[in-house]
């Protein structure tokens, strides 16, 4: 998908730059490679949003972050596991949100991963309450073979076009802000399943690779504070 370029002011989050330095993994097959709106070249200049998520550092990691985790209060949004290619199947007027035939499919690594992950969830006893996805089939098939339920939400959606203007983005922000600024149940987490560019709109962040999650703590005033984000193999690590 296409990066949208926003500048990563986070209003939302307490005016803090979004950025990951953790741009390395132990397992090579997992770490984020983040490439350019056309696919990518060694020394191209990254969108903003990408940048920012090359640049983010986790505030929480390793055992500090699984113990606020395992405390629940968190809202963790998942970008949907990987597939068999990326395109903007949402812009293709053959699509049809109710046939997963006319849509981007999950490959075999990922479906592992989203399996991976909920087997990770589990071993690591963190609890999940609600688990809220776009309408995409690769979104709610990554929350059911991880969490084995899902709830479908139309705010997570991507808008019909390949290409966002100022107020389309400002429409996708407005549409998701409401499901990462909301409290979990007491003592339990939220998961949200959904794509790049809504989680860009309302963060400034382009989620990348695929499978990527971000977990954020909702401040109970219409914001929240990005704690950190894990690739699909780092659940299991920590």
């Amino acid at each position: 998908m296409m990066a949208l370029g926003l500048t990563a002011t986070l209003a939302a989050c307490g005016g803090e730059t979004a950025t990951n330095g953790d741009t390395t993994s132990p397992n090579a097959e997992n770490s984020p490679t983040i490439e350019s709106p056309e696919g990518g070249e060694e020394g191209k200049e990254y969108s903003e949003g990408e940048q920012a998520n090359a640049d983010f550092k986790d505030k929480l990691s390793g055992p500090e972050l699984l113990s606020a985790l395992q405390e629940g209060g968190h809202v963790i949004y998942f970008r949907h596991a990987q597939t068999e290619k990326d395109y903007a199947d949402q812009a293709d007027p053959k699509m049809k949100l109710d046939d997963c035939e006319t849509q981007r499919k999950l490959n075999d690594v990922g479906i592992q991963q989203s399996k991976d992950i909920g087997a990770a969830f589990t071993e690591k006893k963190i609890p999940v309450d609600k688990v809220i996805t776009s309408e995409y089939c690769r979104a709610w098939k990554t929350a059911d073979l991880a969490f084995g339920q899902h709830e479908k939400n139309s705010k997570l959606n991507f808008l019909p076009f390949e290409d966002y203007t100022d107020e389309q983005v400002e429409e996708m922000k407005a549409n998701v802000t409401p499901l990462l600024t909301a409290a979990p149940a007491s003592g339990k987490n939220t998961v949200l399943v959904g794509h790049d560019d809504i989680f860009e709109a309302a963060t400034g962040i382009y989620p990348d690779p695929q499978g990527m999650a971000y977990v954020l703590t909702p401040d109970g005033n219409g914001g929240f504070t990005l704690q950190a984000n894990l690739l699909p193999g780092e659940w299991a690590k920590l």
